[in-house]
């Protein structure tokens, strides 16, 4: 199984981009692992222009997910996995065969309806409002866990 780590923009801050470098290094150890960055448009001066933009993005992210990829949306309103649970829904995964997994991180405006109707669930990171990158971190820093869980490294304890 690939997993595919998709957002809009590139991190900004070198550090935490080196982290997300390392976990997704490490990540590799279990399974074909990426990150897609996908091109920033320019804020937008109107909600029309909002509109484009979302739906530009939506182009960009759909085309990035393979057509049987299963689909996990990052979104402040969606449920909350424990480490635990995302390990379990990883190994579901793996056992039922699927070839890939997207982790979506959409841009400053959020996702476009088009990415939510596509998205196979939606994950909560925290209750707490976090900055891209952060949210970047913690995403391929969890992936990561969650492969330690399910091969019993003592990483995860």
């Amino acid at each position: 199984m690939r997993l595919r780590l998709i957002w809009i923009g590139k991190t900004r801050d070198k550090h935490l981009n080196a982290l997300i470098d390392e976990y997704v290094v490490r990540t590799k150890r279990f399974a074909a692992c990426d990150v897609v960055e996908l091109k920033e448009a320019k804020t937008a001066a109107s909600a029309g222009q909002e509109q484009r933009i979302l739906e530009s993005e939506a182009d960009s992210i759909l085309g990035a997910l393979s057509r049987d990829s299963f689909a996990v949306l990052l979104d402040i309103g969606g449920a909350q996995l424990s480490s635990p649970q995302l390990a379990d829904l990883i190994s579901r995964k793996q056992t039922e065969g699927a070839k890939e997994l997207g982790f979506i991180i959409g841009g400053h405006l959020g996702v476009s309806d088009r990415v939510r109707a596509r998205a196979n669930l939606r994950w909560s990171l925290s209750p707490l409002t976090l900055t891209h990158d952060m949210a970047r971190v913690l995403v391929a820093e969890q992936i990561y866990r969650a492969f330690t869980i399910l091969h019993n490294l003592p990483y995860q304890r």
